[in-house]
C-alpha cells in the first residue's frame, strides 16, 4: 500500500509538475489553472485555483488529504482550507537551495525519498556542469555579460532571488543582483528605470509573469535606446512556465535558455 497523502490539491505547478515526474501524479486530485508543465495535466486534473485566488467549495468537495502551495501571497487560500479542517502545506521557497529542500520535502511526503534525490542529484549535476563552463570561460579571460532580467513591466520590477542565483550559475552577471534577494515583488519595483540605463546590461531577458514579453516596448523606453543589449537586439523572453515556478522547470529548462543566450554572447566576444 502507498504511503503519505493520496488526494493532493495543488495550488500552483511546480508541485503539480514534480509529482508528475516522480511518477505520483496518481495522487493529484486538482490542480491551478496556470499549469502549463506537463501540458497534459491540464486535461488530466480539474482546474480549482488562480494563484491569488482558489475555488474553496470545489476544492472541499475534491476531499483532499493535503494541499501544496506556495508563498504568503497563498495565505488567505490556506487560511480558508485550513478552517475547513484541511491539511495544508505552503512552501516559500525563494532561492536555488530552498527549491532542492522544497522538491526533497514533496518527494518524501509522497513515499518517493529515494526516486526524488536521484532527480535531485541530476539537477545539481547539470548546474555543477554549467559552473564549471563558466569557470572555463573565466580561466580564459573572457568576460561574462551583464544580465538585466525583468519579471514585470509595468511596474517594472526585476527578478526574484532564485532567478538571480540561475543568471550566475548560467554565466551572468546580475545588475539587480541586490534587489532580487528581497522577496516581495513590491520590494523589487525599480523605482528609478536609470538604474538599468547605468548598469549598461549586455543581455535583457523578460518574463512577464504569463504576459508575451515585448522587446520592442522595452527599447523604446525613454533613454533604453543606448543600452548594450537594446543597441545589438539581445532582448530574449523565458516563458514564465519556465523560469518563475520555483521547482523544477527553472532547474532544467529555465536556467538551459539563460545559459544558452549567455554562451552565445560570451563566445561571440571573445576576440
Amino acid at each position: 500500500m502507498s504511503r503519505g497523502p493520496q488526494r493532493i490539491v495543488c495550488l500552483t505547478e511546480e508541485t503539480t509538475e514534480w509529482l508528475y515526474l516522480l511518477g505520483q501524479e496518481a495522487r493529484i486530485v486538482g490542480i491551478s489553472g496556470y499549469t502549463v508543465r506537463p501540458r497534459r495535466a491540464r486535461t488530466e486534473k480539474p482546474k480549482v485555483s488562480a494563484f491569488l485566488s482558489a475555488k474553496i467549495d470545489k476544492i472541499l468537495a475534491l476531499k483532499p488529504d493535503l494541499v501544496l502551495g506556495f508563498s504568503d501571497l497563498q495565505a488567505d487560500i490556506a487560511a480558508s482550507l485550513i478552517r475547513a479542517g484541511v491539511n495544508v502545506l505552503v512552501f516559500n521557497q525563494r532561492s536555488v537551495q530552498e527549491i532542492f529542500s522544497m522538491l526533497f520535502q514533496v518527494a518524501a511526503l509522497v513515499d518517493a525519498a529515494d526516486q526524488g534525490q536521484r532527480q535531485i542529484d541530476a539537477m545539481r549535476a547539470r548546474l555543477a556542469s554549467m559552473g564549471e563552463a563558466v569557470s572555463a570561460w573565466q580561466t580564459q579571460g573572457l568576460r561574462l555579460p551583464k544580465v538585466y532580467f525583468e519579471e514585470w513591466d509595468e511596474p517594472q520590477i526585476c527578478g526574484i532571488r532564485w532567478v538571480s542565483e540561475l543568471i550566475a550559475i548560467a554565466g551572468g552577471v546580475d545588475v539587480c543582483a541586490e534587489q532580487a534577494q528581497q522577496a516581495m515583488g513590491k520590494d523589487r519595483i525599480l523605482s528609478d528605470a536609470q538604474q538599468v540605463i547605468d548598469a549598461a546590461p549586455d543581455l535583457i531577458f523578460g518574463s512577464w509573469c504569463g504576459k508575451k514579453f515585448r522587446p520592442e516596448h522595452v527599447a523604446a523606453r525613454a533613454g533604453w535606446g543606448q543600452v548594450p543589449a537594446v543597441v545589438r537586439g539581445h532582448l530574449f523572453e523565458i516563458k514564465s512556465a519556465d523560469i518563475l515556478q520555483p521547482g523544477p522547470a527553472a532547474l532544467t529548462d529555465g536556467v538551459d535558455q539563460l545559459h544558452q543566450h549567455i554562451k552565445t554572447w560570451v563566445l561571440n566576444h571573445a576576440a
